[in-house]
């Protein structure tokens, strides 16, 4: 985790499994429970 990544800590979207917020990480939506949820080529949320 570098600086750029401070303002990606808030969390967005819920999890669609627990609810808890995701994190943008490199393209890719990360629950903090379960791991990579969706990449950003999903195009059904």
């Amino acid at each position: 985790m570098g600086a750029d990544d401070a303002g990606k800590e808030t969390g967005g979207r819920p999890c669609p499994q627990c609810s808890k917020p995701l994190y943008e990480r490199h393209c890719k939506y990360v629950c903090p429970q379960h791991g990579v949820v969706y990449d950003c080529s999903d195009t059904f949320w």
